[in-house]
C-alpha cells in the first residue's frame, strides 16, 4: 500500500498562509489529509512510483524566482518520508525549471536531460528514470511544483500524461485556494479586527484547551498578561487614530517575536494583551517577556505616514510594557475544574502585571504567594 506523507500542521500553515494575513490552517480543515488526497488523485491520473508537492517559502520569498527555495511539503513512494521538509534551490533541477518558467515539463530519460539534478537521488538512495512536473498556483501566482517520478509498469511518461497532470494541477490550485478562503472566513470570527491577533473569546477557548493538554502531558505552561505603559498619553496627545495604529504595530511586534505554532497571542481589550505558551518552563517564558519588553521599549512607533494626511510621529522612548507572568504546573490539584484553574491563572497574571505597574512600569513580575494580599487591594483600586 502506498503511503503519503506531509509536513506537520504548524509547518503546513506557514507554507499555505501566503497573502492571507494571520491565517491559521488547523482544527476544522485537515490540511494534511487534503494534500495527501491531492497526491493520491495525481497518482490515479498518472500512476507513478513516487511524487511530491513542493512549495516556496512565503516568508523567504523574493521577486526573482530562481533565488527562492522550494520545500517538499507532501510526498509518496519509497524513501518519500525522508524528503518531507527538505529544501531545494529553485536554481536546480527539473522542478526548479518548472517553478521558474511556470510551464510544465516532461523528461522521458533524465540521464539525457540537462536540467536533471541527481543529488536528491543520492541522498535517499533512489533511482529516477523519468519525470513529469507541472507548476502549482495559489491565486494567480506560481508558488510551487507537483512532480511525479517513474511511470509504473516500465512505461515512459507521455505528453498525454503531462496534459492530464496539468489539468489536475489546476484542480489542485483550486482546492488549495478554496481551503484558504474557507479557513479565512472561519478565522475572521477569531481575530481582533484592529491588530490581527486573536480576540479574547478565542483566547479563552485556546486557554482551556491548553490547560487540558497540559494536564494530559504533565508539561508546564506559562501565561503572560501585558499592558502598555503611557498609552493614554498617545491618545490624549495625538488622538485615538494614532493610538489605534500603535496597537496595530504592537500586534505586529508580538507576532514577530512569538512564532511558535502552539502559542496563542491575543488582544484582551484596550491596550492589554495576553499570551498562553504551552509546553514551556518559567525561564523560557521569562526570556520571551524580556524580548517583548526590550523590543517595545526600543521601538519607534508611527515611523511612517500611517493614513491620509497623517504624518510620521516617530514615537520613541514613549511606550513601554508591564508584564505579569503566571506559571501553570499541572497535577497539583487534579480535582479542580479546568475553568476554575483558568480563572485563577488569569487572576494571578493580572495581579503580577499590576504589581509591575506599581513598581515603576516597564518591568516583568512573576506571580507568587507574596503578591496576593497586597496586590489584591491595588488591583481593586486600579480597576
Amino acid at each position: 500500500m502506498i503511503q503519503f506523507h506531509s509536513l506537520e500542521i504548524p509547518q503546513l500553515e506557514r507554507f499555505l498562509e501566503r497573502h492571507k494575513a494571520g491565517l491559521s490552517l488547523r482544527n476544522e480543515v485537515d490540511l494534511d489529509l487534503v494534500l495527501r488526497q491531492i497526491l493520491q488523485k495525481a497518482n490515479e491520473f498518472v500512476p507513478s512510483e513516487s511524487g511530491s508537492i513542493l512549495l516556496d517559502d512565503p516568508f523567504r520569498k523574493v521577486a526573482s524566482r530562481k533565488e527562492n527555495e522550494l520545500v517538499f511539503i507532501a510526498t509518496f513512494g519509497d524513501s518519500a518520508r525522508n524528503l518531507v521538509g527538505q529544501r531545494l534551490s529553485a536554481e536546480h533541477g527539473i522542478v526548479g525549471r518548472v517553478y521558474q518558467s511556470g510551464t510544465p515539463y516532461l523528461s522521458a530519460d533524465v540521464e539525457k536531460d540537462e536540467y536533471f539534478y541527481g543529488n536528491i537521488d543520492e541522498q535517499i538512495g533512489h533511482k529516477t528514470h523519468s519525470v513529469v512536473a507541472v507548476p502549482v498556483y495559489i491565486g494567480k501566482h506560481v508558488c510551487g511544483v507537483l512532480e511525479l517520478i517513474n511511470r509504473l509498469e516500465g512505461k515512459s511518461f507521455t505528453r498525454r500524461d503531462m496534459t492530464l497532470l496539468e489539468i489536475f494541477a489546476g484542480y489542485t490550485s483550486f482546492t488549495l485556494q478554496n481551503a484558504l478562503d474557507a479557513k479565512r472566513a472561519h478565522e475572521l470570527a477569531k481575530k481582533d479586527d484592529l491588530t490581527g491577533l486573536y480576540n479574547d473569546r478565542w483566547f479563552h477557548v485556546r486557554m482551556t484547551e491548553t490547560l487540558a493538554e497540559a494536564r494530559k502531558s504533565g508539561r508546564e505552561a506559562v501565561l503572560l498578561f501585558l499592558d502598555l505603559d503611557r498609552f493614554k498619553w498617545v491618545n490624549d496627545c495625538h488622538g485615538h487614530l494614532a493610538g489605534s495604529q500603535v496597537l496595530r504595530e504592537v500586534g505586529f511586534l508580538l507576532k514577530r517575536i512569538v512564532q511558535r505554532g502552539d502559542a496563542t497571542v491575543a488582544r484582551y481589550g484596550g491596550d492589554e494583551f495576553v499570551m498562553i505558551l504551552p509546553d514551556m518552563t518559567l525561564d523560557e517564558g521569562l526570556r520571551i517577556c524580556e524580548e517583548v519588553r526590550r523590543t517595545v521599549e526600543s521601538t519607534s512607533f508611527l515611523d511612517r505616514e500611517w493614513g491620509f494626511s497623517m504624518p510620521a510621529l516617530h514615537l520613541r522612548g514613549v511606550l513601554t510594557v508591564s508584564i505579569g507572568v503566571a506559571r501553570y504546573v499541572p497535577g497539583a490539584q487534579p480535582s479542580t475544574s479546568i475553568e476554575l484553574e483558568k480563572s485563577e491563572l488569569l487572576r494571578r497574571a493580572d495581579i503580577a502585571m499590576y504589581r509591575a505597574k506599581s513598581l515603576g512600569k516597564n518591568q516583568v513580575v512573576v506571580w507568587d504567594e507574596t503578591l496576593a494580599p497586597a496586590a489584591g487591594g491595588e488591583l481593586s483600586e486600579k480597576l
